[in-house]
């Protein structure tokens, strides 16, 4: 069996080129029509006149196959456009079963974990979408942490989610006006980056400190940036036990905030 694979958006981008290339050879024929189709006889004598009639026959043949070249070019056209709506459709109808079919295996097995451990086994933690609320860790085997949400005025922002044994943190979220940045979320355990931390409020917040990494694989997250305000750098994550650079320190806020310290290398490397 023979299989055809077909993007909608290359069809409509043929069909859109073939509407220009028509476009350009229609204003063409039509530029040529009175030279071709009324041509003047050289002089007033017979042959002249027969010659003419002869050349003008020809443009006025030629002017009718265009025609009907136009007229297939056009249903041609509207065969394409069809076939690529249709194509377009089959494609947003297909979707929707298969996605739901793959959340449907999902949450199937993440269910024993999520109930007894509160988090899924497979998946990316949730982003934080109250205000300073922390993101959500990711799966327990993969997964990486969801997003620290920033915080209100007078509030810090929320700490990013920690990954399992494979992904990174979460990336701690901004502080409120004259609050610190959240931390970020620590990266996996064999493998992973640690999250960087949010950045401090305006007014002094200092800048939350990045995540560390993991224990094989991976580096700290970087430090946040101080507050406007003088606010401090966070400091940088912990690099992964066994290989992995250290984060760096945050740079201090506008107005004298001190840098953040950065975070230590692997053992082996970093």
């Amino acid at each position: 069996m023979s299989y055809v694979l077909v993007s909608p958006d290359m069809v409509a981008a043929a069909a859109e080129d073939l509407t220009t290339l028509g476009s350009t050879i229609g204003a063409a024929n039509a530029a040529a029509a009175t030279s071709t189709t009324e041509v003047l006889a050289a002089a007033t004598d017979e042959v002249s006149a027969r010659i003419a009639e002869l050349f003008g026959a020809y443009g006025r043949e030629y002017q009718a196959i265009s025609a009907e070249a136009a007229a297939f070019h056009a249903r041609f056209l509207q065969a394409l456009n069809s076939g690529a709506g249709a194509y377009a459709f089959a494609e947003a109808a297909n979707v929707s079963p298969l996605q739901t079919l793959e959340q449907d295996v999902l949450n199937l097995v993440n269910a024993p974990t999520q109930l007894l451990l509160g988090r899924p086994l497979i998946g990316n933690g949730a982003d934080a979408t109250v205000p300073g609320g922390a993101g959500g860790d990711g799966g327990i085997l993969f997964g990486s942490g969801g997003n620290g949400a920033a915080g209100a005025p007078g509030q810090a922002g929320g700490a990013g989610g920690s990954a399992g044994l494979w992904g990174n943190g979460g990336t701690g979220g901004a502080g409120g006006m004259g609050a610190n940045g959240g931390a970020g979320g620590n990266g996996g355990w064999l493998l992973g980056f640690g999250g960087q931390g949010g950045i401090g409020g305006t007014g002094a917040g200092a800048g939350g400190a990045g995540g560390n990494g993991g224990f094989l694989f991976g580096g700290g997250g970087a430090g946040g940036v101080g507050g406007i305000g003088g606010g401090a750098g966070g400091a940088g994550g912990r690099g992964e036990w066994l290989i992995g650079a250290g984060g760096p320190g945050g740079a201090g806020g506008d107005g004298g905030g001190t840098g953040g310290a950065g975070g230590n290398g692997g053992f082996l490397w970093g």
